[in-house]
């Protein structure tokens, strides 16, 4: 008696033979657009014809044979401090991208503040698990650093840069703070709160710079009382943001949260003592994306593209793994001013 539904018909699938015959080009050719490798330039219409097919015969690459055949994983990991920050999803989904795009998978390493784990993120790097990493850490002492130090793969940093490790995409977090600060200071303000991260880390330290060389170029002298550490959570900043406010004698009449989830924090305690923005306090941060958008009234922010930031990463390491070049060499981003509703000029004293 015939069933239709063996075994062996439920795993027969499309190969990558099956694909080049369909799309009528050779199996390299095939092979090299699948991949998304451009050593020779394919022609648009050619490329599309054997992307149609693949997605026609629903072709799904074999990693298993593939890998063992080039003794590679084609797996990158990543390793963040915060799974529940926009900005470190925002990096991993375009870190996917660039990965899926050059057919590799992405493996996502969860490295929690204080985490003691380094014999872990020694495996991860060490144990044929990955054949690169890309590391984004706010901690200049984090474990992940030391085990990437010994790794035996390739590294890219992300959104820094780390002595030890001289492949970096990053953003230049002075020059962020500066346009952040400029904006402030060009709508009137001169008592401008800081709320910052941690001062080890090149992100937290290259923040707080652009701050004082920022009020330092407007000749306005900084006020320690108005510079608290918050570190890069909603309740950092939410605390922060209430100790500035318990101890000025003279507010602030303006904010600068080192980063979009500090803001949504300081924005919390900003309203819980009844102050309205912009029209008391005026808020301003770097980093873009819904949580900004949705915010009330939505946030002023200098933006960066932070899932290029993965993207860039992820094909930068791809390249280096796969000879293509000897590293991404400390890759810089553009930054763009997005003005909403939470700035405004300070209103006249006694008003």
């Amino acid at each position: 008696m015939s069933n239709d539904h063996t075994p062996a018909a439920a795993t027969i699938r499309a190969t990558l033979n099956d694909v080049a015959h369909a799309a009528g080009v050779d199996v390299s050719t095939a092979s090299r657009v699948l991949r998304g490798v451009q050593k020779q330039r394919v022609a648009e219409e050619t490329r599309q014809r054997i992307l149609d097919a693949a997605k026609a015969l629903d072709y799904r690459p074999n990693f298993t044979a593939r890998s063992l055949r080039a003794a590679k994983t084609f797996t990158l990991g990543i390793a963040v401090p915060q799974l529940d920050n926009p900005v470190y999803s925002q990096m991993i989904i375009g870190a996917e991208r660039g990965a899926r795009e050059r057919g590799y998978s992405l493996l996502i390493a969860h490295i929690g503040e204080g985490s003691s784990d380094e014999d872990a993120y020694e495996r991860l790097a060490t144990a044929n698990r990955v054949d690169g990493l890309l590391i984004t850490t706010l901690d200049d002492n984090s474990v992940v650093l030391r085990a990437a130090r010994k790794a035996r793969v390739p590294v890219v940093m992300l959104n820094r840069t780390v002595d030890g490790i001289e492949n970096s995409v990053y953003f230049e977090s002075a020059r962020a703070a500066r346009m952040a600060m400029e904006h402030l200071i060009g709508l009137g303000h001169t008592r401008i709160a800081h709320l910052s991260g941690q001062l080890n880390p090149s992100t937290g330290v290259g923040r707080f710079a652009g701050y004082r060389d920022a009020l330092e170029l407007a000749g306005i002298a900084i006020d320690p009382s108005l510079v608290e550490v918050s570190g890069y959570t909603i309740k950092g900043g939410a605390d922060a943001m209430r100790a500035v406010l318990q101890r000025s004698s003279a507010p602030p009449t303006a904010v600068f949260p080192i980063t979009l989830t500090a803001a949504a924090g300081a924005v919390m305690a900003i309203q819980q003592y009844g102050l309205r923005i912009p029209e008391d306090l005026s808020v301003i941060t770097v980093h873009d994306g819904a949580l900004a958008e949705a915010m009330y009234p939505p946030l002023t922010t200098v933006r960066m593209p932070i899932d290029q930031m993965g993207y860039d990463g992820a094909i930068g390491l791809i390249d280096i793994i796969e000879g293509r070049r000897d590293g991404v060499s400390e890759a810089l981003l553009p930054l763009e001013l997005v003005v909403r509703g939470s700035t405004a000029a300070p209103r006249p004293a006694g008003r």
